[in-house]
């Protein structure tokens, strides 16, 4: 995926514009739109509606951070179903689905209910931040009626994907992190998290100009460009010696 559109406040949008301008550092493309209130997360296909142009897409939420050597290899597959005309999520096993929305699947993966924290949880599995749509997106986002929140709920939006029995879910099993860091606790958690990854592995996660280099997407000038923007920093020395330091790692 190398066109993306960000989605964010009036407040915060042009903080992203200037950290990320238009994505050609990482040799992406990046738009960018606001929401202007707090209307649902379904709401963000109808925002991108010219974006999309009846394409299938991906949505991942801001605060959300996925870790697992293979995880990549679950993304194409997702990838792959959603030309196929299906929609893909993720699930994560929790210990308190009552927080959680949930879904409750059959032995072929294919989810069969849909709950939004249920006093009475059908399975432990929790649907995450990241999603995988087919075509048909913005038509169904178009339906959905706000809910008793005033919302319109990406729960009611996968739903509609399950009635047609058109909905996946991939399960992040052993092997796998999954952080909801939108809380000071939940972003500390995850902060420790990556920190001793990366202190042990003296290797960064997820950074976007390793990818972009790794594959194909930049040049080693342009990486250097990016590494000499950092400054005096680790994060800045750490990218200019990259190519002393890549293998054949894929992300």
């Amino acid at each position: 995926i190398d066109d993306i559109l960000l989605i964010s406040t009036p407040q915060d949008i042009d903080n992203f514009k200037r950290l990320l301008g238009d994505g050609s550092a990482l040799g992406i493309k990046l738009s960018y739109a606001v929401q202007a209130s707090p209307d649902g997360l379904a709401q963000a296909f109808i925002i991108g509606e010219d974006f999309l142009a009846g394409e299938p897409c991906a949505m991942i939420l801001g605060d959300n951070i996925f870790y697992g050597a293979d995880l990549w290899t679950k993304l194409e597959m997702a990838a792959q179903s959603m030309q196929e005309g299906k929609a893909t999520i993720f699930g994560y096993r929790v210990k308190d689905p009552e927080r959680f929305g949930i879904v409750e699947i059959d032995d072929a993966g294919r989810a069969i209910s849909l709950e939004e924290k249920p006093e009475h949880p059908k399975s432990n599995i929790c649907v995450t931040g990241i999603y995988f749509y087919d075509k048909h997106v913005v038509e169904y986002a178009k339906q959905i009626k706000p809910s008793s929140r005033g919302e319109l709920e990406i729960t009611d939006l996968n739903r509609m994907y399950m009635e047609k029995e058109k909905l996946q879910v991939e399960v992040l099993g052993r092997g796998y992190a999954w952080f909801d860091a939108g809380t000071i606790d939940s972003l500390f958690e995850a902060n420790l998290f990556v920190r001793t990854l990366s202190l042990r592995q003296s290797q960064e996660i997820s950074s976007p100009e390793e990818i972009a280099y790794i594959n194909g997407w930049i040049s080693e000038e342009k990486l250097l460009e990016s590494a000499k923007k950092c400054g005096i920093s680790s994060y800045g020395e750490y990218l200019a010696h990259l190519n002393e330091l890549v293998g054949t790692q894929r992300f």
